[in-house]
């Protein structure tokens, strides 16, 4: 059975609860998106982070490090697992 990550799982950004870098830069706002929780199977906003982006940072590029989700890697697989279900809106 194949788990579908998470995104700080995929970017290895060490910001999740408990991550490496989250006492230094603070848990990312993703993590913490509750209202996503389960959403295309991910803990929080974790496999619809940009969803979360758009509520708390205002398009922010230091927010995940792309100034468009069409140019994250992350959100192109989980747009192709999920289908038209994930697409950015």
């Amino acid at each position: 059975m194949r788990t579908k990550l998470n995104c700080w799982e995929f970017m290895n950004c060490g910001r999740e609860k408990g991550g490496l870098l989250s006492g230094k830069l603070g848990v990312c706002p993703v993590a913490l998106a509750m209202k996503y929780d389960g959403t295309h199977d991910g803990l929080a906003a974790g496999r619809i982070c940009w969803r979360a982006r758009d509520s708390v940072t205002d398009h922010n590029p230091a927010f995940c490090g792309h100034t468009s989700c069409y140019l994250c890697e992350f959100y192109r697989r989980v747009v192709n697992e999920e289908a038209e279900n994930a697409r950015c809106k």
